[in-house]
């Protein structure tokens, strides 16, 4: 069986390094720790400086908070306190 060659690509959402194969250069790919989609590229090229510059730190943080709002991950809804 061959054996697939990878890439290390940084999730400009999360930050995270990512193995991705080299297949699915130029190609939309998922973040498998965040959910955020972006373009394969090649480290050193142009749309790699582009991704991860797209984002400010800021951005970046607001992006997670609206996945994290819509998906329910780790927030909890105000409660009204019970009455005694």
């Amino acid at each position: 069986m061959p054996r697939s060659t990878y890439f290390v690509q940084e999730c400009p959402t999360c930050g995270r390094n990512l193995q991705v194969r080299v297949e699915y250069l130029g190609k939309q790919i998922v973040c498998q720790h965040c959910g955020a989609k972006f373009e394969a590229c090649e480290p050193g090229s142009e749309a790699y400086s582009h991704n991860n510059s797209s984002l400010s730190l800021l951005e970046r943080a607001e992006h997670l908070l609206q996945t994290a709002s819509a998906s329910g991950i780790g927030l909890t809804a105000d409660v009204p306190a019970r009455p005694r």
